[in-house]
């Protein structure tokens, strides 16, 4: 698209002292719309699909929430957007509460044959038996025989 360009051009002069310094500008041709707005003969992208689709997705994810939530878009997005945080969150919190739940079952079965869970574990490492806290309370709780076996090796 050209564009003109507004020019001062010196007008001849005429004498006249009200003359605002002998300047005036010319007037423009007036141009149709048409011609001054046109940009390009590109077709019109139409967006629906591409919208239609998120939502969709958004709304496949939310099967089993409660009312609105599971149905209504704008509800639904804030909810998700709820439920992905906590669940990113919580799958940090369930590797902790898991060796938690572990070091209190070996503390337990480890009591059992009189050595505390610290002295224990302390035995262990000294000893370069490698074997994780979900293996030891797996063996606890299943097989105590075996246990037994691992506790009287490191006393």
């Amino acid at each position: 698209m050209r564009v003109k360009t507004i020019t001062a051009r010196k007008k001849p002069a005429s004498g006249n002292a009200t003359d605002a310094g002998g300047f005036h500008f010319p007037r423009l041709k007036q141009r149709s719309l048409k011609r001054c707005f046109r940009i390009n003969n590109m077709a019109r992208v139409k967006r629906g699909t591409i919208a239609k689709k998120r939502r969709r997705h958004v709304l496949r994810h939310v099967k089993g929430f409660r009312w609105g939530r599971k149905s209504k878009y704008r509800l639904a997005k804030d909810a998700l957007r709820h439920a992905w945080t906590y669940a990113y969150r919580d799958r940090k919190t369930k590797k902790r509460t898991m060796r938690a739940l572990w070091q209190i079952q070996i503390n337990a079965a480890a009591r059992n044959q009189g050595i505390p869970y610290s002295k224990f574990m302390g035995q262990l490492r000294k000893k370069g038996i490698s074997l994780d806290r979900k293996v030891l309370a797996q063996l606890a709780e299943q097989k105590p025989e075996a246990f037994a076996a691992i506790v009287n090796s490191v006393k």
